[in-house]
């Protein structure tokens, strides 16, 4: 069965019925997934799952620590009350699948991006939180920053090149101190499940890593300017200081928001021309901050 062109699944499925003994009756594709294939499957009783398929470069060359990471924590976090998917199988390096794969549950609600109240951000503060509370049962790598050197280009596209070039000199600089916990490291709203005004999951635990909090934060800020504008990321923002006392690090926000260009030769992330001002406005709005 093919789900899309350029990727066959056939093999996959093959194996997600010799894991649940029922055959896969229905496939569907998940939104988002820049690393990977994302596919809700329903087998005969069994209850829905979602398999993962590293499928995307340069993730792919990486797909087996990153499924076994995601597998590892899901399992650690079944004894927690973190709302994250349960690992059930793990292919790491592809051979049966083709591509390094996992298997998990699938979690009921929906993504809502839109969402930019009060009540909303308040909530995904206190989730991640819930997420940086966690004392880590297993070992978790160290954080990698997305800023790296070789993204230190001004964009084509800037309408403020100094600002870029502040950004980077700051960035070569050693980050402040910081205690370290456990972090999501991707937390944004696409990672993030809801069913009316109740938070139902939170999923992608591929870059778990231990780190500062505040740059759990300033990735979730940054989705959220680069949608909404930088006053709902502060909101945000404010929202996880208020709850945790944690004092605001904008070396992190400048960090994330660089992570965001793209290394020489690839794509970015973001193509449409008002995601690009927004992110540079937010550039813009925490970059005084360091000083």
């Amino acid at each position: 069965m093919r789900t899309d062109p350029g990727v066959d699944c056939s093999a996959a499925l093959e194996w997600v019925e010799e894991v649940l003994g029922e055959r896969v009756a229905e496939v569907r594709r998940l939104s988002g997934g820049w690393t990977s294939t994302m596919l809700a499957l329903t087998a005969g009783e069994h209850d829905p799952v979602v398999l993962r398929l590293m499928t995307n470069e340069p993730w792919r060359t990486h797909g087996e620590p990153l499924t076994t990471r995601e597998s590892e924590i899901q399992r650690m976090l079944a004894t927690t009350e973190v709302p994250a998917p349960r690992s059930l199988a793990l292919d790491a390096n592809g051979e049966r699948c083709g591509h390094p794969a996992h298997l998990m549950t699938l979690l009921p609600g929906a993504i809502e991006p839109q969402r930019d109240d009060d009540a909303s951000l308040a909530r995904l503060a206190e989730l991640l939180a819930s997420i940086h509370a966690i004392e880590p049962t297993i070992d978790v790598r160290s954080y990698q920053s997305w800023a790296w050197e070789a993204k230190f280009v001004v964009p084509a596209w800037a309408s403020d090149k100094g600002l870029w070039e502040d950004a980077f000199a700051l960035l070569r600089t050693e980050p402040p101190a910081y205690d370290p916990c456990f972090i999501h490291r991707d937390f944004q709203p696409r990672n993030v499940l809801w069913d009316g005004g109740e938070i139902t999951g939170v999923v992608d635990w591929v870059e778990t890593s231990i780190g500062p909090a505040w740059l759990d934060v300033a990735h979730c800020a940054t989705n959220l300017a680069i949608v909404h504008g930088t006053e709902t990321a502060d909101r945000f923002a404010d929202a996880y200081a208020g709850t945790t006392g944690r004092p605001a690090q904008p070396y992190f926000d400048v960090m994330d928001v660089v992570g965001f260009l793209p290394p020489p030769g690839r794509q970015s992330f973001l193509t449409d021309r008002a995601e690009l001002v927004r992110l540079e406005e937010r550039l813009a709005a925490v970059l005084p901050r360091c000083q």
